[in-house]
């Protein structure tokens, strides 16, 4: 065999170990944060959580800010097939299942709000999701305001996040799949709204908008 046909041999078993040390790496970021929440995670800290060496963990992320961005990845394929919505339809349905299954990973998705490296990784995701939720709300907002535009998109992001559902968990006593309900309804009535040009705007409503009866009506 020479050396080209060497180099281009590709070991299935190889593949599998690499997946196993890298979702080993993952699990013990994991880990890291929720039992040590308070402390910023080090790669040699994560490397004795993976049962490796901390070399390892460089050979397959190398640099920090690569293994937060697989970890963001990975904590997302955990409670959702889709991380980012492709359409208003998904946007309005998707935060049913997920929240449900934020339940599941209940202890890694408060780390994840509440931890250096969640803040980090969240904050590394805004400019994907920024786009991704102004296209979906594109749908209904092509004729509407500006402040429409953009305070449908401000309520978007907050109803739709992992802190609207911690919020519901704590405050409301709600279980996840009651709290990702009442976002698909909240996102449903707004988007209706605008899309109706129902919604106020500056104190004011739209012409158009139909008029709430009065009690001599009702």
């Amino acid at each position: 065999m020479n050396n080209s046909t060497a180099r281009s041999y590709h070991s299935p078993l190889r593949a599998a170990q690499a997946r196993e040390t890298q979702e080993n790496i993952l699990q013990g970021v994991a880990t890291w944060m929720e039992r040590r929440p308070e402390e910023e995670f080090t790669l040699a800290g994560i490397a004795k959580l993976a049962g490796i060496e901390r070399r390892t963990v460089f050979r397959h992320f190398p640099t920090k800010e690569a293994l937060l961005g697989a970890f963001w990845v990975w904590i997302n394929h955990k409670v959702t097939a889709k991380t980012l919505p492709t359409s208003l339809s998904e946007l309005l349905e998707a935060p049913r299942d997920t929240f449900a299954r934020f339940d599941a990973e209940e202890g890694l998705i408060r780390a994840s709000l509440h931890t250096r490296a969640g803040r980090e990784m969240r904050l590394a995701s805004v400019p994907a999701r920024q786009q991704a939720f102004s296209e979906a709300l594109s749908e209904v907002t092509r004729s509407a305001t500006a402040a429409e535009r953009r305070n449908l998109e401000c309520i978007a992001h907050v109803l739709y996040s992992a802190a609207a559902w911690e919020t519901m968990r704590d405050y409301a006593g709600a279980t996840g799949a009651e709290a990702g309900g009442a976002v698909s309804w909240a996102l449903t009535i707004l988007a209706n709204a605008v899309r109706s040009g129902a919604s106020p705007t500056d104190g004011k409503r739209h012409p158009s908008a139909t008029a709430t009866p009065s009690l001599e009506e009702t």
